[in-house]
C-alpha cells in the first residue's frame, strides 16, 4: 500500500475534513485531493507539512 493510500484511509478512520488538513498543511486543497487520489506526487515537504497538520509522525505512514 502506498503513503497517499494510507494517508487517504487514516484520514477517513479518524472522520477528518481534508480540505481542513490542507489548509493546515499549507497545500491547496485540490493539489491535496490529487495527492491523496495518486495523480500528484507527493514530495517529502508536503509529507512533512501533511503529517504536522494530522499530529503524527511521518513514521505512521511507511
Amino acid at each position: 500500500m502506498s503513503i497517499h493510500e494510507k494517508i487517504r484511509i487514516y484520514i477517513d478512520k479518524n472522520g477528518l475534513n481534508q480540505s481542513s488538513i490542507a489548509k493546515k498543511a499549507g497545500i491547496p486543497a485540490a493539489a491535496f485531493t490529487e495527492i491523496l487520489n495518486g495523480k500528484r506526487t507527493l514530495y517529502s515537504d508536503d509529507l512533512r507539512a501533511i503529517c504536522y497538520a494530522l499530529k503524527v509522525k511521518p513514521e505512521l505512514f511507511m
